[in-house]
């Protein structure tokens, strides 16, 4: 069952949210003792908010969900759960209220089951010192990605229907192409963001993780709105996601890199990928290899993350330091140390890249290009530290292939197409133009449709190599 089939059967009052809360719960207690994606449980919470949700006062709302449990990412606030951010420093931080993201997502119908697993402040790869590492339910020795790796590999296995995810550098996509699932890092401000984050940042959004793009469109419906809390949102005007994937209109033009001329590929990855984006060929459009130049988009990104590192973390830097992963200090410290010149040159090539972007939409409906550079990698490797026998320079450069489209202010998703020879998922990022999430929906629903793959989901954890 699907969460569009869950929320309609809710509305017709043919299951109740206490029988699916009951049904979520079993669920992640079958699966996730291997899996280990959902580590903080809401149950009884949830269970409580079943029993007492007013199906009445939700009768009329399109956007409700209708008490549909969900699995909220460890980086934002559930009133009554801890928010641990990954981190041994606030393994005993219980929130008083849920932030932003998660109460527009109440205020329409959701019950939070459970919060997922994340990597320390942020990490590629889920694992921490508080909950362990997530696996990946293809393939248990495998990573998950991140940092909503526990969403992703929860959707893949099939503990909840839709989760939460938050995305800087990829973090939404990486681990939906990693776990076969889908994720839509949305433009700026359209979900209210949570707590922790700078209010006036463009850089890190909210953003919907779910098995298929009919199920993403459901959940970004219930959570678009206005929070006082983030003066990026604003509420949403006119034809609804759902509505808008039956409409008309596809793509007529779109442009397709294996590596957008500036990353690392691996070979399988970029053929993977490349076969896939001639679906749209195949559609009726024109694939064409005509893309935005990105020069300097990579290190442009990096002096902007490591500000937003310095700026959310150097007092906690100089109380815990050791308690902070290596990785995660080496961030802040160079944020420490950037200088006003190299802000002011990420800041040039950020409204250059912009602008180019803007032109390419003039004559392209979509950008198309591989969701990650490599395949999940092995769970206890801390990060990727070559991609097709290039070394990589940070612990953070094997997912480039996102963080340049990050720089771009575009929606964009990532949809499972493919599997590798060892079975392992692969995914496309499809980029759309600004504020274009609805027509690219529509075009991913398509692409969704011609391969297929959203079908084979959920699937129970295997344990290849045992």
């Amino acid at each position: 069952m699907t969460a569009t089939e869950a929320v309609a059967r809710l509305r017709r009052r043919e299951l109740s949210p206490l029988e699916l809360v009951e049904a979520s719960i079993e669920r992640i207690e079958t699966v996730d003792t291997e899996v280990n994606a959902l580590p903080i449980h809401c149950f009884d919470q949830a269970r409580e908010e079943a029993r007492n949700f007013d199906a009445d006062a939700h009768k009329d709302n399109p956007k409700s969900l209708h008490g549909l449990p969900i699995a909220v990412k460890d980086y934002n606030d559930v009133r009554g759960a801890v928010t641990t951010y990954g981190s041994p420093i606030f393994a005993d931080n219980v929130a008083e209220k849920s932030d932003a993201t998660v109460r527009q997502l109440e205020e329409n119908g959701a019950i939070t089951v459970a919060k997922s697993n994340v990597p320390e402040w942020a990490g590629g790869n889920t694992f921490n010192p508080v909950f362990g590492a997530s696996r990946n339910p293809w393939d248990l020795r495998m990573s998950v990605g991140g940092s909503s790796g526990g969403s992703a590999a929860a959707l893949a296995s099939g503990s909840v229907w839709l989760a939460t995810g938050n995305d800087l550098g990829g973090s939404l996509r990486t681990p939906a192409a990693f776990n076969g699932i889908v994720g839509l890092r949305p433009g700026p401000g359209r979900v209210p963001r949570g707590s922790r984050l700078p209010p006036m940042d463009t850089l890190w959004v909210e953003g919907p993780m779910a098995r298929n793009v009919d199920d993403l469109a459901l959940m970004l419906d219930a959570g678009i709105g206005q929070q006082a809390d983030d003066p990026l949102s604003f509420d949403q005007t006119g034809t609804s996601f759902v509505a808008a994937l039956t409409e008309t209109g596809m793509p007529e033009r779109v442009a397709f890199s294996p590596d957008l001329s500036i990353v690392s590929m691996e070979k399988e990855i970029a053929e993977i990928c490349g076969g896939a984006a001639t679906t749209f060929g195949d559609l009726g459009a024109d694939v064409t290899d005509d893309i935005p130049d990105f020069t300097g988009v990579l290190e442009a990104f990096q002096t902007h993350r490591a500000v937003l590192f310095a700026t959310l973390m150097e007092p906690i830097l100089a109380q815990h330091r050791d308690r902070i992963a290596p990785e995660i200090i080496g961030n802040i410290e160079r944020g420490l140390n950037i200088t006003p010149s190299q802000i002011f040159e990420a800041e040039r090539v950020r409204a250059e890249l912009y602008k180019k972007m803007v032109a390419f939409f003039d004559t392209h409906d979509l950008l198309i290009c591989p969701a990650a550079s490599i395949a999940p990698f092995p769970v206890e490797q801390r990060y990727v530290t070559e991609i097709d026998g290039k070394p990589c320079e940070t612990y953070i450069d094997w997912f480039s292939i996102t963080f340049a489209l990050t720089m771009t202010a575009c929606p964009t998703i990532s949809v499972p197409c493919g599997f590798t020879a060892s079975g392992l998922p692969v995914g496309v990022q499809i980029v759309g133009k600004p504020r274009g999430e609805a027509a690219l929906l529509r075009a991913a629903r398509r692409f969704e449709e011609a391969l297929g793959i959203a079908k084979q989901l959920p699937i129970n954890p295997r344990a290849k190599g045992a």
